[in-house]
């Protein structure tokens, strides 16, 4: 892989998953693809990404079970986490205050401005 920094992206949304990939592949990362949490917490401990972009709305499992769970796995219990959201919810300040994510982006997002948050945190 390179040096390659693998991203995880969980999100239920087809159309978001396409887009982030197409455009964080174009800065050379690896992305992993879940469309819910359950498979995203499979996925997660399967391939130990470098980071996690984290839907909070999601079918089955919620982003905050899904956060919940990977913070139990010992190998990505400290993966970073950059959650999505279609509003800010006080539960994700809550989460800031506890040091278990390390950014938050509400929807919809400017691409450009994601990117830079994914590389800010990727320290890249």
């Amino acid at each position: 892989m390179d040096g390659q920094k693998k991203i995880l992206i969980i999100d239920d949304e087809e159309d978001i998953q396409k887009l982030l990939k197409i455009r964080l592949e174009q800065e050379n990362f690896v992305i992993v693809l879940a469309n819910d949490g359950e498979k995203g917490i499979k996925v997660a401990e399967l391939e130990t990404p470098d980071l996690i972009i984290l839907d909070i709305m999601m079918p089955k499992v919620d982003g905050y079970s899904c956060l919940k769970e990977i913070r139990k796995i010992q190998k990505i219990k400290d993966t970073p986490v950059l959650m999505l959201s279609g509003k800010e919810e006080e539960k994700v300040r809550d989460l800031f205050a506890f040091q278990k994510i390390s950014g938050y982006m509400e929807k919809p997002f400017e691409l450009d401005t994601l990117v830079d948050k994914v590389k800010e945190i990727l320290k890249v």
